[in-house]
């Protein structure tokens, strides 16, 4: 089969990237119906969307459509957001794109006023408060309406507000202080607003390079003491974090265990105040895991991170979408004397983790080359087996357009890997630690630092050709982006507000030490998730799960089916 027209694939690949930056949402799991068009156009915008997890929706089908990607005319368009938003079930949101490639295909005054629901998406209550417009054709307001994010985000989280409402309900966080310490962006700040509603006392501390001001500024506004600010010293951050923790918080919610260790180092008389901490990230975790092995850590973790409704999602399908959407966003926006063109080009994945699996997904299903890298052998070869190239880092860098690395250890872009890499290369990080792209390093053998663009800086290395550094090797998607998608999020803060009610009601019964996150807890957010999905899991303890249920499945055999030989060979199993 004949690859798509370059051009075309570009055009789709901005669409899309266009489509979830302006309204943080994810592809994965939604469902589509694409309306007119040139079927050439079609079928590059079909495989696109299919090839990031989205499901089409045949034309028959009756169910629910969450988005409508708009190619034909406005009379085409007008006509079937019509049909698919009568009688649409309340809450359920329809998305409507125009991604007409030369000429508007969506009459936006067709439907009646409409109203600026976030930067970039427009509501049409004339037709339904869960129908909104995009245009990729326009660029969104300046406007940062952090209040309008926030209500964004709130509406597009029902399994994080459901959790809340039962905490709410039973009263069991009334009097419990919370510091909450994550990345400061909308969905952020609806968990923390969650909490509160819930009963606890919240405090909310950010790093600098994880602050949006303008969401700092509602949470004060709704009674939440913030210790953040975007333009902090390292200095001043610490004493922030130190000013989050001197409100006594009971538990702490934190991602990269910073303000965990924190306490430990300069505040350990509040240690057996606490009933413990939830941490979020794999980064954040392995310092931890240090520290119980060494008999330091003074209270109990509750890994969430290792929750599999936050690894399976967050990490693959969250991270691997809003990372290199960051990192292509941020190439795009060079001028032209700068910017490489990575269109159909060569990518190179560090590390083959959930984070890498979903990094790679997402290049490939974008038109990429993609080699993998990992140390680990049982990695590589899943990553062969999953259809990429693999090869040693050192060596795949030579001839790439573009590197991601996504292990969360530091140096795996080693100075020597900076040296080794294409002339120009572009080197980000998704998700990680200080340093994963060995920066420091790179400076004290001599490197130049030269700012290109917006958190681009060209870095050139002694020995090697150079290459554009993406926002000084932080973790792209929370410092250049908003985050992971709000889908993901609430998942993700499910799992945290599980950790909480886990700590609250027994957190001084936990071993001081990363404990596993209750599998109820994984059970129920998946559950709520489905069913908002409008999706069905089979009954709890019913068999047909990876973890076997061969009991109950034996049982439920028809009684005049023959016994499996295979297992019941030297006798009856049960």
């Amino acid at each position: 089969m004949p690859r798509a027209d370059p051009t075309t694939r570009a055009w789709a690949g901005a669409a899309v990237r266009h489509t979830a930056r302006v309204t943080n949402m994810l592809i994965a799991a939604r469902r589509f119906r694409i309306v007119g068009g040139d079927p050439r156009d079609v079928i590059v915008l079909h495989d696109l969307l299919t090839g990031l997890g989205a499901r089409p929706a045949d034309s028959g089908d009756d169910a629910a459509v969450d988005q409508l990607w708009c190619l034909g005319t406005p009379e085409q368009s007008t006509a079937a957001v019509e049909a698919a938003s009568a009688d649409r079930p309340r809450g359920a949101l329809l998305l409507v794109v125009d991604v007409g490639r030369h000429v508007p295909a969506v009459d936006e005054d067709a439907f009646g006023p409409t109203t600026l629901a976030r930067p970039g998406v427009l509501g049409v209550p004339t037709l339904s408060d869960d129908v909104f417009l995009v245009s990729t054709g326009r660029e969104p307001e300046d406007d940062p309406a952090a209040g309008a994010r926030l209500r964004w985000a709130r509406r597009s989280m029902p399994v994080s507000r459901a959790v809340a409402d039962e905490l709410r309900q039973g009263g069991l966080l009334r009097g419990t202080r919370i510091g909450v310490s994550l990345f400061l962006e909308p969905k952020t700040a609806v968990l923390s607003l969650l909490l509160q509603d819930a009963g606890a006392d919240v405090v909310v501390y950010a790093h600098a390079d994880e602050t949006d001001d303008a969401v700092a500024e509602v949470l004060r506004r709704a009674g939440v003491p913030v210790h953040a600010s975007s333009t902090a010293t390292v200095a001043e951050q610490r004493a922030l974090a130190l000013a989050m923790l001197d409100t006594r918080p009971h538990v702490l919610v934190d991602d990269g265990s910073h303000v965990i260790r924190l306490v430990h180092q300069d505040r350990p008389d509040l240690l057996p105040t606490m009933l413990g901490a939830a941490e979020e990230t794999t980064s954040g975790l392995r310092p931890l895991r240090v520290m119980a092995s060494r008999g330091q850590l003074g209270i109990p973790v509750v890994a969430v991170n290792d929750a599999r409704t936050k690894t399976f999602f967050d990490n693959r399908y969250g991270t691997g979408q809003s990372t290199v959407f960051a990192t292509l966003d941020l190439v795009d926006a060079l001028d032209d004397d700068v910017r490489p063109d990575l269109g159909g080009g060569s990518a190179v994945v560090a590390g083959f983790g959930h984070v890498g699996e979903g990094v790679a997904l997402v290049l490939r299903a974008l038109g990429f080359r993609v080699t993998v890298a990992d140390t680990d052998p049982v990695r590589a070869l899943q990553a062969l087996f999953a259809g990429y190239a693999v090869a040693p880092l050192v060596e795949a860098v030579r001839t790439t357009d573009l590197v991601m690395s996504a292990t969360g250890v530091a140096d795996t872009v080693s100075v020597d890997v900076l040296r080794a890499c294409a002339p120009g290369a572009v080197v980000a990080v998704a998700g990680g630690v200080d340093q994963e792209v060995a920066v420091d390093a790179a400076v004290a053998a001599g490197a130049v630092r030269t700012r290109v663009g917006r958190k681009v800086e060209r870095l050139a290395v002694p020995g090697g050709q150079g290459v554009l550094l993406l926002d000084g090797g932080r973790c792209i998607n929370i410092t250049a982006a908003e985050g992971n998608p709000i889908e993901i999020m609430d998942l993700s803060f499910a799992v945290q507000l599980g950790a909480v009610r886990m700590l609250v009601e027994r957190g001084d019964e936990l071993d001081r030490a990363v404990v596993p996150i209750d599998p109820e807890v994984d059970e129920v957010t998946a559950r709520v998730a489905l069913a908002v999905s409008g999706a069905r899991g089979g009954p709890p303890g019913g068999g047909g799960g990876t973890d076997g249920a061969t009991g109950d499945a034996l049982a439920a055999q028809p009684a005049d089916r023959e016994p499996d030989v295979r297992t019941r060979r030297f006798g009856d199993p049960s």
